[in-house]
């Protein structure tokens, strides 16, 4: 298999435990070859922790593991290669996001939904990526996303809910509040990084990349101010240049603010997402204030002490986002 002696000119990206190469096998296909750091003790544990699940996962939304090599001191695993790079390289360019229209987008969060939906619910194993955001979606030569990098992802039986680690893994900014802070994760933490995501997507904006002094600190806090105002259009990629289906986006941008609320047992499963998506009939509840919301004024005289807490709490997580984002 030629990556040229896995040199610079081939690769590809950093992935969760080591670098990834452009290759190309025998037969003349083009692959994507993961290799572990020797140095690192962590990346062996999500090496196999990998190559475990993703033997067990197919879907269309999901990339394909096409083989792996152990031999002495090199690991490697062999990916489908995705010609389009990941969602990130487009969304958060001002010029290359101009190549996702409206409808590219929405089929990107529809494929996205639909894999997650097969990870939470239809595959064999219950799987939480725990790992999800714009640069783990990977892109097909037809623009369709594929959920990558199963280093950080767990397994659960079907009749398990939730479990906790005392190591938090992930991407400040795309964590769910229980897990950030108490170690506590379900398919409900996948679920909040699916809304950070979408509003992503919409908004061609990263959650932790409001910086500016008069407004919240970070995408979910404005998107909850637009929303309140009755303003959410306002989100929207200029890149778009106004080319979007209106009803599609509202409905997008509220299915994203109830997949950020604060607890997880009141937001949606990806079935209710999906149908909620796709069925404009579908009743869909009102969201509620977001976690990690940071409000213009954050000491307000009428505030309660448990209210005192929460907000210090927010405030907390949201520097937590802000830095290591």
């Amino acid at each position: 298999m030629a990556t040229n002696g896995f040199s610079s000119e081939n690769k590809l990206g950093q992935g969760g435990f080591g670098p990834v190469y452009k290759g190309i096998l025998p037969t003349g296909q083009e692959v994507a070859v993961k290799r572990l750091s020797k140095t690192s003790t962590q990346g062996i544990m999500e090496f196999k922790n990998e190559l475990t699940l993703i033997c067990e996962l197919q879907h269309m939304n999901l990339v394909q593991l096409l083989g792996c090599c152990i031999h002495e001191e090199e690991k490697i695993l062999i990916y489908e290669y995705m010609p389009n790079k990941s969602l990130d390289f487009y969304l958060f360019d001002s010029s290359r996001s101009k190549l996702l229209d409206w409808n590219k987008r929405f089929n990107i969060i529809e494929g996205i939904a639909q894999g997650l939906l097969y990870l939470h619910k239809y595959s064999r194993l219950k799987v939480v990526h725990r790992d999800l955001k714009a640069s783990n979606i990977l892109l097909d030569e037809n623009m369709n996303p594929k959920i990558s990098d199963f280093g950080m992802a767990r397994m659960f039986t079907q009749q398990e809910s939730a479990s906790n680690t005392n190591r938090i893994v992930g991407t400040y900014g795309y964590m769910s509040p229980e897990y950030a802070m108490e170690g506590t994760f379900s398919t409900k933490s996948d679920v909040y990084s699916f809304g950070v995501l979408l509003l992503e997507i919409v908004s061609g904006r990263k959650n932790t990349s409001f910086y500016d002094a008069d407004r919240p600190l970070n995408l979910i806090g404005h998107v909850w101010e637009l929303w309140k105002d009755g303003k959410c259009l306002q989100l929207v990629d200029p890149s778009l240049n106004e080319l979007f289906d209106r009803d599609e986006v509202q409905r997008c941008i509220h299915v994203g603010l109830l997949c950020v609320e604060h607890y997880a047992n009141d937001r949606p499963t990806m079935s209710d997402i999906i149908s909620m998506l796709t069925n404009k009939s579908a009743t869909v509840s009102l969201p509620q204030r977001p976690a990690f919301y940071v409000q213009r004024e954050i000491l307000d005289e009428n505030l309660s002490s448990t209210d005192l807490c929460t907000t210090s709490t927010v405030e907390i997580a949201t520097s937590l986002e802000i830095n290591q984002g």
